[in-house]
Order: structure tokens, then sequence, then C-alpha cells
């Protein structure tokens, strides 16, 4: 894990649309009433030293949010002092979590019920949310030819990073569309796709280089490291909402269908996708008035937590906040939203 040096956030700012601003401010407004707002009244002995918030790849939506995160966690007063680490992702800041190096990391529903299957086997962590919602990107070259997921047979593929999300969820996407995985790039064999471990910027770095031809990633919309890439070669995404219901057969209710809109990305049409809650998850046995704290942070400071080169569309919400997917939340966190509930 590379500890991030700053609390800057990675890629220039995209112009927001007006949804951002009145999902944010009526959030804030419709929820403020419900909880202390007092987040920075206590004392410096009554809150942690230090925490760590796992993160994810640079260019992708997780470092950016665990960024802004522990900026507003120091800054509010939750800790005295916080930062964000990058990492591999999802899988790698559980195992961030479970070891004790991190207090709080952002992980996908599906990562977070590994290795058992069930929700109930996430020994050690429990969740604080459901911060956004993350979106599964297959990319390709628009000169390739590839027109739908079938046409990923006898074709290289970047599946993720080992310890990213994407490197869980892609195989079950392949399954799912009836391609096998080979590890043999030169010569994969019929009906299916060579793979290759690579994660979001090695993975833009072989598309562009036509190395590969397509490339998995699941994160926000727009990912910053994608919309760049796009400026420089022509990119299209693939419909994966045909697969969703061989998904839900395998593995519950994890997944949705959700809409990359169009102007997300240059010269790219919208397309539905596979989606997939991400969590803001912590080690059970973190202190009850620090999760506390970050609940009423998630709730009164929204704002502060939508990186720049969101559109403002997956953040956020009253209604999602607890629609953590099965996953137990930290009993302060159930207490939290108990409360604001009623």
């Amino acid at each position: 894990m590379v500890p991030v040096p700053d609390l800057g956030i990675p890629g220039g700012p995209v112009a927001l649309p007006p949804r951002r601003s009145v999902l944010t401010s009526a959030f804030a407004v419709g929820l403020a009433a419900f909880l202390p707002p007092a987040l920075s009244a206590c004392t410096g002995a009554e809150r942690p030293e230090s925490l760590i918030v796992a993160g994810g790849e640079p260019g992708g939506f997780y470092l950016e949010f665990s960024t802004l995160l522990a900026a507003a966690l120091e800054r509010h007063g939750v800790a005295q002092r916080a930062r964000a680490v990058a990492t591999g992702g999802s899988l790698d800041n559980i195992a961030e979590l479970r070891a004790g190096r991190a207090a709080f990391a952002v992980a996908l529903a599906d990562a977070a019920v590994q290795p058992g299957g069930s929700a109930g086997d996430t020994a050690g962590i429990a969740a604080i949310g459901k911060v956004y919602e993350n979106y599964v990107h297959c990319v390709i070259r628009k000169d390739s030819g590839i027109r739908d997921v079938s046409g990923l047979a006898g074709r290289r593929v970047a599946v993720g990073q080992p310890g990213s999300g994407t490197s869980l969820t892609t195989p079950r996407l392949l399954e799912a569309a009836g391609l096998g995985a080979s590890a043999d790039a030169a010569a994969p064999s019929a009906g299916t796709a060579a793979v290759e471990n690579l994660g979001l910027n090695d993975g833009i770095a072989a598309l562009k280089a036509g190395t590969v031809d397509a490339l998995f990633w699941s994160g926000g919309v727009p990912t910053a490291a994608i919309a760049a890439a796009a400026q420089e070669v022509a990119l299209g995404l693939l419909d994966l909402s045909a697969l969703l219901p061989e998904l839900r057969r395998r593995y519950g209710g994890l997944y949705d269908r959700v809409l990359i809109p169009e102007g997300s990305y240059p010269r790219v049409p919208a397309v539905w996708t596979v989606g997939a809650p991400n969590l803001l998850l912590c080690r059970r046995d973190l202190d009850k008035a620090t999760v506390d704290r970050t609940v009423q942070l998630l709730v009164h400071n929204a704002g502060e937590l939508i990186p720049q080169s969101s559109l403002g569309v997956q953040f956020l919400s009253a209604e999602s906040l607890i629609n953590t997917a099965g996953v137990p939340l930290h009993p302060a966190a159930a207490d939290a939203y108990r409360a604001l509930h009623g």
C-alpha cells in the first residue's frame, strides 16, 4: 500500500449538472434536524489520534472519495489526523481492515461478502453505509470491431489487478456471458477470452497500445483516468445489462441495472451496464463515538465528499446510505440511522 502524500484530488474538475447540487442540498436540509450537528465539539481526548482510510488506485473513485473522507474526518474533528492510502482496491482494502492497518475502507458489496459467499461471513468488518454505486465499465477501442460481450471471445481482456474488486467481478461477468477465461494471451481457445490481471492505469495503457482489446473497470462515473484516455483514443463501452439475470441467479441481489449517461466520456453514448453497491466499511471493534460522528459527517457534509470528477448521480442519498446489500451495519451506525428515521 502506498501512502497518499497530500489530500489533493487526481484529475481536473468536470462541470456538474444541477442534480448534484439539488441532491446534496436537499439531503442536507432534509436530514440536518435529525442528528446532532456538533461534530467538531468533541475534545482531542475523545477522538482517535489517527485514522487510516484504505482507498484504491490513482485515477479511480475509491482513492478520490477516500482522500476527501480523510480530509473531512480531520477537518471536522472526528480524528486528530486522518489520511487515505492507495491500494489495489476492494479485496486489498478489506484485508487492511482485518489486519488492523486501516479503520475505514471503501469496497464493493460483492467483495465484502468474500470469502464465505454470504453477508454473514464478514468477520471483523461492518458497514457504515452505502456511499455510492459502482458502475462496471467494459471499455473498448471504437476501432476494435467489438460490438457486444460475445465479441470478447478470442480477445485479450484486462480484468483488474489482484486485490481489486474488479478482479472478483469480471470473471463472474465472463462466466455469465458464457465465456471461459484463458491465461494464454497468444492463442485463447474458442469461446474464451485471454485474461490479463491489469489494473486501471496499466489496463488503459495496454488498451491504448493495442496489447489488450478490452478493459474491465468498476468505479464511479466518470472515472477520471478513462475520461482522460478518451481524449486521446476513440473509446466505447459495451452494454453489460443483459448479463444481470444470470448474475442474479448465481449471486442474488448484489447487482443492479444502471445507466452510464451520455456525456460521461467524450464521444461515448449512454450505455446500460451492471452496478454494485460501494460501501464504506469499518472494523467491527471501532469505537461507538467515532462511528456515530462518521455517520453524522456522511449526513451533514455530503457535499464535501463528492469527487470533483463526479456527475453527482450516485452519491449519498437518504435512501441509499442504509442499503448495504445485507452487509451488517456497525451497531453504532444502526443506532444513528434508527434515530434518523424514527
